[in-house]
C-alpha cells in the first residue's frame, strides 16, 4: 500500500472547501477533500459565487438569504420589463416622435414631475420613516405594489393628453415614495441578513445581482420595444403579465424572510399562542403567520413611549399607577388608544413586557364599543404579566428569538418619577 503520509493539519474555508496537509518524504503536501490541489475559484460556478454572493456564504448570511434573493431577482427582472414599457409611454407622452411637441413643454413636464417627487420623498420620510424598520415586510411589499400602480399610470397617461402632466406628477410622487420605502426596507432586511457585521458586503453583492438582472432585462427589452411600438393592446397585456409576476415574486420574497427580532405583530402572535396553550412559537412559525399587507386595525391602536400627560391626568392617578409593583412603565387607555409611558431606566426586557401588556389590552378591548372599568382592565393586565411574563420571556430565548433588541415602535419620551407622590 502506498504511503499517504502523516496528517498534521486541516483547514476549512467556510463550508465550501476543506484542505488536508500531510508530511510525506520530508515535504508538505496538500489535498482538497481527497482530491488533487486546485486553485480556489477556478471553476465557473466558483467564480459566479465569489462575484455575486457575500464572502463566507452561506455561514455569513441568514438562513433565508438564498430564497429571498431568488424571488427578489425574479421581481427585479419583471419590474425591469414593466419599467421599459412605462418609460416608452412616458417618452411618447412628453412628445418624443411628435413634431408638434416642443422641448420646453416636455422639459417643464419633466421638472414638475421631479419636483413633486422630491417633495414626496421628504414628506413620506417624515411621516413614516420610523415605521420602516418595525414593519419592513409590509412596507417592502407596499412599495412594490405602489411602483406597479405608478408604472400603470405612466402607460395610460398618453391616452389622456389633457391630464398628462397631472398623471405624470402623481406617478412621480408614487415613485418617490417607492424609492424611500424600498431603499429603507432593503437596508432593514440587509441588517437582518448580515450575520458577521457584513452589511456592506451583502449590500454590494445585492447591487451586483440587481445590475446583472437589469442587464438581462435590457436585452429582453431590445426585443420587446419593436413589438409594442404603436401597439397599445400588446403593451397593456404584457404590462399586466409582468406585473402579475412581479407581485407574486414580491409576495414570495417577503414571505420567505424569517426575522428573529420582535416587532408588534410577531410579539402579538407569539404572546397569543403562549396564553392559549403555553407554547412559544419559533421565529419560523411566527413569521409564517405575520401579515405582510398594510391594513386597518381591528383592535385598539397602541402607542409606545408617549408623554406622561397622555397616560395620567392628575397626581392622584399617577400615585395609583405607581402602586404597581415598581414596573418601569405606566400604562393607560385614553381616547380609544392603549398608551405606554416608559421609565428612563427601563431595559429591553421591560420594553417587551410593556408591549405585551399593551397588546393584551388591545386584543380584549374592541374599538367598536364603549368599555367601563378600564382601570380594572389595566390592573388585570399587570396581574397577568406578573404571573406569565417570566415564563414567556424565557420561552422566547429558548425558541431562538433575539431578546437583546427589538423592532417595537417606541417613541423617544422617557420619564423619571419621584418615589413618593403627595
Amino acid at each position: 500500500m502506498e504511503d499517504c503520509g502523516a496528517l498534521f493539519a486541516t483547514e476549512r474555508y467556510g463550508s465550501g472547501e476543506s484542505w488536508h496537509y500531510v508530511a510525506k518524504d520530508g515535504a508538505m503536501e496538500s489535498t482538497r477533500d481527497g482530491r488533487e490541489d486546485e486553485p480556489r475559484g477556478s471553476s465557473f460556478g466558483g467564480l459566479l459565487k465569489s462575484v455575486f454572493l457575500p464572502q463566507g456564504y452561506p455561514e455569513s448570511v441568514s438562513g433565508d438569504y438564498l430564497q429571498y434573493q431568488f424571488w427578489d431577482t425574479v421581481q427585479a427582472f419583471s419590474s425591469s420589463l414593466s419599467g421599459t414599457l412605462a418609460t416608452q409611454a412616458s417618452l411618447r407622452g412628453v412628445g418624443v416622435g411628435n413634431q408638434e411637441a416642443t422641448v420646453a413643454a416636455a422639459t417643464v413636464t419633466w421638472l414638475l414631475r421631479d419636483g413633486t417627487g422630491m417633495l414626496g420623498r421628504i414628506v413620506f420620510a417624515w411621516l413614516k420613516g420610523n415605521k420602516l424598520d418595525s414593519e419592513a415586510k409590509k412596507w417592502r411589499l407596499f412599495a412594490d405594489i405602489l411602483n406597479d400602480v405608478a408604472m400603470f399610470m405612466e402607460i395610460l397617461a398618453p391616452f389622456f393628453p389633457a391630464w398628462f402632466t397631472f398623471i405624470a406628477c402623481t406617478s412621480g410622487l408614487f415613485k418617490a415614495v417607492v424609492g424611500v420605502a424600498g431603499g429603507a426596507t432593503r437596508a432593514a432586511l440587509t441588517v437582518h441578513q448580515a450575520r458577521r457585521n457584513n452589511m456592506a458586503d451583502i449590500s454590494a453583492k445585492d447591487g451586483s445581482q440587481e445590475t446583472l438582472v437589469n442587464l438581462a432585462g435590457l436585452l429582453v427589452s431590445l426585443i420587446l420595444i419593436p413589438l409594442v411600438t404603436d401597439n397599445p393592446a400588446l403593451t397593456i397585456s404584457l404590462f399586466f403579465l409582468f406585473t402579475a409576476l412581479h407581485l407574486f415574486a414580491n409576495y414570495k420574497a417577503v414571505r420567505s424572510v424569517v426575522m428573529e427580532t420582535l416587532n408588534e405583530e410577531r410579539l402579538g402572535i407569539a404572546l397569543r399562542r403562549f396564553l392559549h396553550d403555553g407554547r412559544v412559537l419559533t421565529p419560523m412559525e411566527a413569521n409564517r403567520q405575520e401579515p405582510v399587507f398594510l391594513g386597518f386595525r381591528e383592535t385598539l391602536p397602541i402607542k409606545l413611549g408617549v408623554r406622561l400627560q397622555e397616560v395620567v391626568q392628575s397626581p392622584e392617578e399617577l400615585r395609583l399607577a405607581l402602586m404597581r409593583k415598581g414596573a418601569p412603565f405606566l400604562l393607560g387607555i385614553t381616547n380609544g388608544c392603549v398608551r405606554v409611558c416608559l421609565a428612563a431606566h427601563a431595559h429591553t426586557r421591560d420594553e417587551i413586557r410593556a408591549a405585551c401588556q399593551a397588546i393584551w389590552l388591545s386584543d380584549v378591548l374592541s374599538p367598536s364599543r364603549q368599555h367601563g372599568g378600564l382601570s380594572g382592565m389595566v390592573h388585570k393586565s399587570y396581574k397577568l404579566m406578573d404571573t406569565e411574563f417570566d415564563a414567556f420571556h424565557k420561552g422566547l430565548e429558548a425558541a431562538g428569538w433575539d431578546v437583546t433588541r427589538t423592532l417595537l415602535d417606541w417613541d423617544e419620551w422617557r420619564l423619571e418619577w419621584k418615589p413618593k407622590i403627595r
